[in-house]
């Protein structure tokens, strides 16, 4: 009988190195996992039953008289949903009565138009889908408007106005991401589930965070690490982000988003 050939270290030394990635990965899926068993998505109802209508978290614009910017965030629609959430930022000049929203879309791009979405008039705050947004940013006051002119421009600079790729990007939360670095004063703290928020192109490797307060390194949106005092510090993999948020006291998981004192 032969015996069989030993192994090569260099072929040892590469399966333990797939075996630990893979233990990472699974890892890091877990929490996905629970939000589904959590029951905080939903997996039945059909995207076009679900609720569009205001939550009540944005200033009525025939009341409020001055510049207003507000951020949101939802859970994307069914099992996409346990992994991340869909990003708008809604602007209202002061004087004006009505809002408008800015955001990419998916199948816009898919029917080859473009992923970018301007609509004025519309619910700043409505629910994506079903899914509650939270309010990441709001800002107001006598400055504002000057921020939505920077806004607005940063919303016509965008490299990539007709494409969309849910992972790793560029998708909605790209976008956001990228008016969030052209705008730092909107102190933008994009949580872990804004999966694309970390993709900044084929030959982009390093850039601000998106709060402005500190500095990232990303190969392609699917490895990374960021480090800032709005955010935390921040490992991308795969798209899937973990981390500690120092400043508010908590811990940046996938799928979940943020837990701890400050949250």
């Amino acid at each position: 009988m032969f015996s069989p050939l030993p192994r090569r270290p260099a072929v040892v030394r590469g399966l333990r190195w797939v075996g630990g990635l893979a233990a990472v990965v699974a890892l890091l899926l877990l929490g996905p996992l629970a939000v589904v068993a959590s029951g905080h998505v939903d997996l039945g109802t059909h995207w076009r039953l679900g609720s569009r209508d205001s939550t009540g978290q944005a200033p009525d614009p025939a009341a409020e008289a001055g510049a207003v910017v507000q951020v949101y965030g939802a859970r994307t629609v069914h099992w996409r949903g346990a992994f991340g959430i869909h990003p708008w930022i809604a602007v209202k000049r002061a004087g004006q009565t009505a809002y408008t929203t800015y955001q990419v879309i998916g199948w816009r791009a898919y029917r080859g138009g473009r992923a970018v979405d301007v609509r004025e008039g519309g619910i700043p705050d409505a629910r994506w889908f079903g899914a509650y947004p939270a309010l990441l940013a709001d800002r107001r006051g006598p400055d504002v408007d000057a921020l939505i002119d920077r806004i607005e421009a940063a919303v016509a600079d965008y490299p990539w106005p007709d494409r969309y790729s849910a992972w790793p990007g560029p998708n909605s939360n790209t976008f956001i991401a990228h008016i969030a670095r052209r705008v730092p004063e909107l102190g933008l703290d994009l949580p872990p589930t804004a999966i694309g928020k970390d993709f900044l192109g084929p030959s982009d490797f390093v850039a601000r965070t998106p709060s402005g307060t500190g500095w990232q390194f990303s190969v392609y949106g699917l490895l990374g690490a960021s480090v800032a005092w709005e955010e935390g510090v921040e490992v991308n993999l795969l798209g899937l982000s973990f981390g500690v948020d120092v400043n508010d006291l908590a811990l940046r998981l996938p799928g979940i988003g943020r837990v701890g004192f400050g949250v």
